[in-house]
Protein backbone atom coordinates (compact mmCIF):
# COMPACT_ATOMS: atom_id res chain seq x y z
CA UNK A 1 0.00 0.00 0.00
CA UNK A 2 1.38 3.49 -1.06
CA UNK A 3 3.00 5.10 2.13
CA UNK A 4 0.54 8.34 1.95
CA UNK A 5 -2.27 6.29 2.24
CA UNK A 6 -1.47 5.06 5.57
CA UNK A 7 -0.30 8.30 6.86
CA UNK A 8 -3.79 9.89 6.31
CA UNK A 9 -5.07 7.04 7.63
CA UNK A 10 -2.64 7.23 11.00
CA UNK A 11 -3.30 11.01 10.87
CA UNK A 12 -7.22 11.07 11.24
CA UNK A 13 -6.88 8.36 13.51
CA UNK A 14 -4.40 10.63 15.70
CA UNK A 15 -6.91 14.15 16.15
CA UNK A 16 -5.37 15.32 19.43
CA UNK A 17 -6.18 19.73 19.33
CA UNK A 18 -2.46 20.81 19.54
CA UNK A 19 -2.77 24.85 20.64
CA UNK A 20 0.94 26.27 20.91
CA UNK A 21 2.63 28.84 21.93
CA UNK A 22 3.58 31.70 21.07
CA UNK A 23 6.39 32.19 23.04
CA UNK A 24 8.27 31.02 19.85
CA UNK A 25 7.11 33.91 17.35
CA UNK A 26 4.97 32.12 15.20
CA UNK A 27 4.11 34.37 12.15
CA UNK A 28 0.79 34.17 10.51
CA UNK A 29 -0.66 34.94 6.64
CA UNK A 30 -4.92 34.86 6.50
CA UNK A 31 -6.99 34.01 3.50
CA UNK A 32 -10.95 34.68 3.37
CA UNK A 33 -11.23 31.17 5.35
CA UNK A 34 -7.92 30.33 6.81
CA UNK A 35 -4.97 31.19 9.47
CA UNK A 36 -2.17 29.54 8.86
CA UNK A 37 0.29 29.97 11.16
CA UNK A 38 4.61 28.99 10.35
CA UNK A 39 7.30 29.06 11.65
CA UNK A 40 10.92 29.58 9.52
CA UNK A 41 8.62 28.75 6.32
CA UNK A 42 9.33 29.45 2.57
CA UNK A 43 6.83 32.63 1.60
CA UNK A 44 5.94 30.59 -1.71
CA UNK A 45 5.03 27.22 0.14
CA UNK A 46 2.44 29.38 3.00
CA UNK A 47 1.17 30.68 -0.31
CA UNK A 48 0.71 27.48 -1.70
CA UNK A 49 -0.78 26.05 1.62
CA UNK A 50 -3.30 29.04 1.85
CA UNK A 51 -3.84 28.62 -2.04
CA UNK A 52 -4.75 24.73 -1.80
CA UNK A 53 -6.47 25.49 1.16
CA UNK A 54 -8.92 28.06 -0.20
CA UNK A 55 -9.18 25.36 -3.60
CA UNK A 56 -9.62 22.62 -1.55
CA UNK A 57 -12.36 24.49 0.80
CA UNK A 58 -14.37 25.74 -2.42
CA UNK A 59 -14.28 21.80 -4.12
CA UNK A 60 -15.22 20.13 -0.70
CA UNK A 61 -18.23 22.18 0.25
CA UNK A 62 -19.61 22.09 -3.63
CA UNK A 63 -19.40 18.65 -3.91
CA UNK A 64 -21.00 17.88 -1.00
CA UNK A 65 -23.80 20.44 -1.35
CA UNK A 66 -22.79 22.40 1.56
CA UNK A 67 -21.91 25.82 -0.37
CA UNK A 68 -25.08 27.46 1.41
CA UNK A 69 -24.25 26.49 5.30
CA UNK A 70 -21.79 28.40 7.61
CA UNK A 71 -19.10 30.15 6.77
CA UNK A 72 -15.47 29.66 7.73
CA UNK A 73 -14.49 33.83 8.86
CA UNK A 74 -12.88 36.43 11.13
CA UNK A 75 -11.49 33.78 13.96
CA UNK A 76 -13.97 31.02 13.15
CA UNK A 77 -11.05 30.67 9.88
CA UNK A 78 -9.99 26.96 9.86
CA UNK A 79 -6.00 26.78 11.39
CA UNK A 80 -3.02 25.70 9.94
CA UNK A 81 0.12 25.14 12.05
CA UNK A 82 3.02 24.96 9.66
CA UNK A 83 5.96 23.26 12.06
CA UNK A 84 9.64 24.24 11.49
CA UNK A 85 10.12 20.77 10.72
CA UNK A 86 9.39 17.04 11.22
CA UNK A 87 11.31 17.15 14.60
CA UNK A 88 9.55 20.28 15.85
CA UNK A 89 6.17 19.04 14.44
CA UNK A 90 6.36 15.25 16.25
CA UNK A 91 8.20 17.30 19.65
CA UNK A 92 5.18 19.67 19.81
CA UNK A 93 2.15 17.42 18.69
CA UNK A 94 3.23 13.97 20.34
CA UNK A 95 2.47 12.26 16.88
CA UNK A 96 4.76 9.54 15.64
CA UNK A 97 7.69 10.06 13.51
CA UNK A 98 6.37 8.90 10.50
CA UNK A 99 2.96 11.10 10.91
CA UNK A 100 3.17 13.81 7.96
CA UNK A 101 0.28 15.94 9.58
CA UNK A 102 -2.57 15.42 12.29
CA UNK A 103 -6.07 16.97 12.84
CA UNK A 104 -8.20 17.99 15.57
CA UNK A 105 -12.01 18.28 13.90
CA UNK A 106 -13.70 19.98 16.26
CA UNK A 107 -11.30 22.86 16.41
CA UNK A 108 -10.39 22.73 12.66
CA UNK A 109 -7.11 22.97 13.32
CA UNK A 110 -4.54 20.87 11.00
CA UNK A 111 -0.84 20.67 11.91
CA UNK A 112 2.10 19.91 9.54
CA UNK A 113 5.40 21.18 8.63
CA UNK A 114 7.23 21.87 5.06
CA UNK A 115 7.79 18.77 2.93
CA UNK A 116 5.75 15.89 5.01
CA UNK A 117 4.72 13.45 2.26
CA UNK A 118 1.67 14.28 0.69
CA UNK A 119 0.09 17.12 2.04
CA UNK A 120 -1.00 18.98 -0.73
CA UNK A 121 -2.74 16.11 -2.30
CA UNK A 122 -4.02 13.58 0.07
CA UNK A 123 -3.75 15.06 3.82
CA UNK A 124 -4.36 18.37 3.36
CA UNK A 125 -8.17 17.55 1.39
CA UNK A 126 -8.94 14.31 3.26
CA UNK A 127 -8.61 16.17 6.84
CA UNK A 128 -10.69 19.03 4.92
CA UNK A 129 -13.08 16.57 4.12
CA UNK A 130 -13.67 15.26 7.58
CA UNK A 131 -13.58 19.32 9.15
CA UNK A 132 -16.47 20.50 7.36
CA UNK A 133 -18.38 17.31 7.52
CA UNK A 134 -18.44 16.60 10.80
CA UNK A 135 -18.85 20.71 11.15
CA UNK A 136 -22.55 19.87 9.26
CA UNK A 137 -23.17 16.81 10.95
CA UNK A 138 -22.21 17.45 14.35
CA UNK A 139 -19.85 15.04 16.25
CA UNK A 140 -22.01 11.84 16.55
CA UNK A 141 -20.49 8.91 17.88
CA UNK A 142 -23.31 6.14 16.42
CA UNK A 143 -22.48 6.94 13.00
CA UNK A 144 -20.13 4.30 11.27
CA UNK A 145 -16.41 4.93 10.64
CA UNK A 146 -17.11 4.07 6.70
CA UNK A 147 -19.26 7.01 6.30
CA UNK A 148 -16.46 9.67 7.91
CA UNK A 149 -13.74 8.36 6.16
CA UNK A 150 -15.51 7.80 2.88
CA UNK A 151 -16.67 11.75 2.74
CA UNK A 152 -13.43 12.49 3.53
CA UNK A 153 -11.60 10.27 1.27
CA UNK A 154 -13.95 11.52 -2.02
CA UNK A 155 -12.03 14.61 -1.74
CA UNK A 156 -8.78 12.96 -2.51
CA UNK A 157 -9.09 13.14 -6.48
CA UNK A 158 -6.41 9.78 -7.30
CA UNK A 159 -8.86 7.77 -4.75
CA UNK A 160 -11.55 8.84 -6.18
CA UNK A 161 -10.83 7.58 -9.11
CA UNK A 162 -9.44 4.37 -8.23
CA UNK A 163 -11.49 3.43 -5.47
CA UNK A 164 -14.17 1.50 -7.95
CA UNK A 165 -11.15 -0.37 -9.36
CA UNK A 166 -9.99 -1.55 -6.41
CA UNK A 167 -13.54 -3.00 -5.05
CA UNK A 168 -14.28 -4.59 -7.94
CA UNK A 169 -11.44 -6.56 -7.96
CA UNK A 170 -11.99 -7.66 -4.37
CA UNK A 171 -15.22 -8.50 -5.55
CA UNK A 172 -13.71 -10.73 -7.96
CA UNK A 173 -11.04 -11.71 -5.57
CA UNK A 174 -14.09 -12.72 -2.93
CA UNK A 175 -12.23 -10.34 -0.44
CA UNK A 176 -15.15 -7.55 -0.83
CA UNK A 177 -16.29 -6.66 2.99
CA UNK A 178 -20.13 -6.85 3.28
CA UNK A 179 -21.51 -2.98 3.76
CA UNK A 180 -22.93 -4.18 7.49
CA UNK A 181 -19.77 -5.91 8.16
CA UNK A 182 -18.06 -2.47 7.10
CA UNK A 183 -20.29 -0.61 9.66
CA UNK A 184 -18.93 -2.44 12.54
CA UNK A 185 -15.03 -2.45 11.58
CA UNK A 186 -13.03 -0.11 13.84
CA UNK A 187 -9.38 0.53 12.87
CA UNK A 188 -6.29 0.80 14.42
CA UNK A 189 -2.78 1.18 13.67
CA UNK A 190 -1.85 -2.19 14.08
CA UNK A 191 -4.78 -3.38 11.10
CA UNK A 192 -3.73 -5.05 7.95
CA UNK A 193 -2.28 -2.76 5.40
CA UNK A 194 -4.61 -4.16 2.89
CA UNK A 195 -7.67 -4.18 4.51
CA UNK A 196 -7.18 0.06 5.65
CA UNK A 197 -6.95 0.07 1.79
CA UNK A 198 -9.97 -2.02 0.99
CA UNK A 199 -11.65 -0.08 3.59
CA UNK A 200 -11.43 3.21 2.39
CA UNK A 201 -11.78 1.95 -1.17
CA UNK A 202 -14.84 0.88 -0.34
CA UNK A 203 -15.70 3.76 1.95
CA UNK A 204 -14.85 6.14 -0.75
CA UNK A 205 -16.54 3.99 -3.37
CA UNK A 206 -19.81 4.36 -1.90
CA UNK A 207 -20.18 8.05 -1.66
CA UNK A 208 -18.83 8.67 -4.84
CA UNK A 209 -21.79 6.67 -6.06
CA UNK A 210 -24.17 8.61 -3.53
CA UNK A 211 -23.29 11.65 -5.05
CA UNK A 212 -22.52 11.10 -8.76
CA UNK A 213 -25.63 9.04 -9.51
CA UNK A 214 -28.06 11.09 -7.07
CA UNK A 215 -27.51 14.23 -6.85
CA UNK A 216 -25.33 16.78 -4.06
CA UNK A 217 -29.02 18.09 -3.15
CA UNK A 218 -29.75 14.72 -2.15
CA UNK A 219 -26.42 13.84 -0.15
CA UNK A 220 -27.39 17.38 1.20
CA UNK A 221 -30.71 15.78 2.24
CA UNK A 222 -29.30 12.73 4.02
CA UNK A 223 -27.01 15.04 5.86
CA UNK A 224 -29.44 16.93 7.11
CA UNK A 225 -31.23 14.01 8.35
CA UNK A 226 -28.20 12.70 10.14
CA UNK A 227 -27.74 16.49 11.70
CA UNK A 228 -31.25 16.44 13.11
CA UNK A 229 -30.74 12.83 14.58
CA UNK A 230 -32.14 10.35 12.56
CA UNK A 231 -30.69 6.94 11.99
CA UNK A 232 -28.68 6.32 9.64
CA UNK A 233 -31.02 3.89 7.87
CA UNK A 234 -33.85 6.31 8.68
CA UNK A 235 -31.57 9.22 6.98
CA UNK A 236 -31.24 7.26 4.35
CA UNK A 237 -34.62 5.95 3.58
CA UNK A 238 -35.68 9.65 3.73
CA UNK A 239 -33.33 11.35 1.23
CA UNK A 240 -33.30 7.56 -1.03
CA UNK A 241 -36.46 6.55 -1.01
CA UNK A 242 -35.78 3.70 -2.92
CA UNK A 243 -33.20 2.50 -0.08
CA UNK A 244 -34.91 1.49 2.82
CA UNK A 245 -31.47 0.24 4.60
CA UNK A 246 -28.15 -0.10 4.16
CA UNK A 247 -28.56 -3.62 2.52
CA UNK A 248 -30.68 -1.93 0.01
CA UNK A 249 -28.18 0.63 -0.65
CA UNK A 250 -25.07 -2.49 -1.33
CA UNK A 251 -27.23 -3.77 -3.90
CA UNK A 252 -27.52 -0.83 -5.84
CA UNK A 253 -23.80 0.34 -5.29
CA UNK A 254 -22.38 -3.56 -6.34
CA UNK A 255 -24.88 -3.27 -9.57
CA UNK A 256 -23.76 0.15 -10.36
CA UNK A 257 -20.14 -1.09 -10.05
CA UNK A 258 -20.76 -4.13 -12.32
CA UNK A 259 -22.35 -2.13 -15.04
CA UNK A 260 -19.50 0.41 -14.57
Amino acid sequence: MKRGLWLIFCGALLVLPVFSSFAENWQSRRSSHFIVYFKDAPEDFIENVLDSAEEYYQDITSDLGFTRYGAWVWEDRGKIYIYRDAEDYVQATQQPGWSGGSASYRDKVINTYPLAAGFFDTLLPHELGHIIFREFIGFRSDLPLWLDEGVASYQEKARRWGSNKIVKQAIKDKTFIPLEELSKRVLSASSDKNTVELFYAESGSIIYYLITKFGRYRFVDFCNGLKAGKGLNEALHSAYSRFTDIKELEAAWLDYLEDE
